[in-house]
């Protein structure tokens, strides 16, 4: 095994800072696809059904990615570095297509694409942290690669609102998706192609420590094989980090499908015209589609704030950790259950303006969901398997996903009546029981980093 050496805090920040991209694009995709569906005919219960082929795409790309990643290695482009870039590429050309999409199913081939470009990218970011950092920095890399994460989220979530101000119009014809959206995606897609250049362009990666050893177990292994042992050898501790990481990605999912259906009808009283509504009265469609566009780019912005929130949240865990061990696990649990207050909270505010603080509340969750879990489960894995048994941890982010998106949201949100407000109930709950599953992490070794 490498001894790695310490390494400086520009030296963390040059690595992850290609994380910032892959944000804006996720921050885009979770903040106005649903938007984009609903502006081409889309009904708040189909929504969920066509988020689907994210988290199927998620399923399959990424082990298959991590154990790719594993096995390479070139002097010039290095191991995990020659994914980013493939990934950047693709994702970027799809953030800029998918405003023009003209009908729902073109719409959803492009989430398709975007997802699965955007998981080429991020796995092997995951990796990277853990190929370079010993385990005494872990904990600081993760975090700071959050605090990137949370820059991204918030500039990306407010993007059309900002492209507003600078001119460009949010009215739209008839199934047309606004202008403001249209610039945003395409400053979203520069913005991801240039943060990873930035990142492959400073920082190189460690060859592997005996190259005649690493080239004959890629000889001698393969992806079926290999994909069964690790499952087959998930310790308890991944298995209890994947029960907490489905009930929190279940929550989150729930919110990037549905926060804006929910909240631009329960909060706002604008909600998305109805195609049977412009045949009676292209006026009445007009008004309604510009109070829901208003309301929605109203939505987008005060769904930044979670990225803002996770940001304040990782700097000051930056400057801890960069001298004092992190209780992970109690981070964890205090984040998440803040998290569902957050959403539950959504059901009881008088008004819209005191959403920003919903969102602030569920920005402590998602700073804790992108840092803790990796940090604690780093600290078990073979680090000659990082990227599959990353890929793999991720299995358990996109199943509750599917299982959302399949009719979760729908079914489970009658749980909690049949107010438009209802699926961020059931967001909210879950996000709490995620906190609460905290308490059966036992190992202090891996809690505490």
């Amino acid at each position: 095994m490498q001894t790695k050496p310490t390494l400086s805090f520009w030296q963390i920040w040059n690595m992850s800072f290609g994380f910032m991209g892959i944000q804006f694009g996720f921050a885009l995709q979770g903040g106005y696809m649903s938007r984009i569906f609903q502006t081409l005919g889309a009904s708040p219960e189909e929504i969920p059904g066509l988020w689907i082929a994210a988290p199927l795409t998620g399923l399959i790309v990424q082990p298959i990615i991590g154990f790719l990643s594993d096995r390479t290695w070139s002097l010039r482009f290095g191991r995990r570095k020659p994914y980013f870039l493939i990934g950047a590429i693709l994702s970027s050309l799809a953030l800029f297509f998918v405003p023009y999409s003209p009908t729902l199913w073109i719409a959803a081939g492009f989430l398709w694409m975007l997802d699965a470009s955007i998981n080429i990218s991020m796995e092997p970011f995951r990796a990277l942290v853990a190929d370079k950092l010993p385990e005494s920095q872990r904990s600081y890399g993760f975090i700071l690669q959050t605090l990137i994460i949370g820059i991204g989220t918030w500039v990306a979530s407010n993007l059309p609102w900002m492209v507003t101000k600078l001119g460009f119009t949010e009215d739209a014809a008839v199934k047309g998706i606004p202008m403001n959206v249209k610039v945003a995606f395409a400053i979203g897609a520069f913005v991801f192609l240039g943060s990873i250049l930035y990142t492959i362009f400073t920082t190189s990666e460690y060859p592997p420590s005996d190259e005649e050893a690493f080239q004959k177990e890629k000889r001698n292994t393969n992806f079926f094989k290999d994909f069964w042992n690790s499952v087959s050898s998930m310790s308890s501790t991944m298995l209890k980090l994947g029960l907490i990481q489905f009930f929190s990605w279940f929550a989150f999912f729930t919110m990037w499908s549905m926060a804006t259906p929910a909240l631009t009808s329960f909060l706002y009283k604008s909600p998305a015209p109805t195609e049977e509504l412009s045949m009676i009265s292209k006026v009445s469609y007009e008004t309604m589609n510009t109070a829901y566009q208003t309301a929605a780019d109203s939505v987008g912005a005060n769904m930044g704030i979670y990225g803002l929130t996770s940001m304040l949240f990782a700097l000051a865990l930056t400057f801890y950790a960069a001298k004092y061990r992190v209780n992970r696990k109690m981070v964890h649990l205090l984040s998440l259950i803040a998290g569902g207050i957050g959403f539950i909270m959504m059901s009881i505010i008088p008004s819209p303006d005191y959403l920003w603080l919903c969102f602030a509340l569920i920005g402590f969750a998602w700073g804790s969901i992108l840092s803790m879990p990796y940090a604690m489960l780093s600290s078990t894995v073979d680090e000659n398997k990082m990227g599959l048994m990353m890929g793999l941890f991720n299995m358990f982010i996109v199943m509750p996903q599917i299982i959302a998106a399949l009719g979760g949201v729908n079914l489970l949100s009658k749980v909690f009546g049949e107010t438009p407000i209802a699926p961020m109930l059931l967001a909210g709950v879950s996000l709490v029981i995620a906190g609460l599953l905290n308490l059966i992490l036992t190992d202090k070794q891996i809690t505490r980093g």
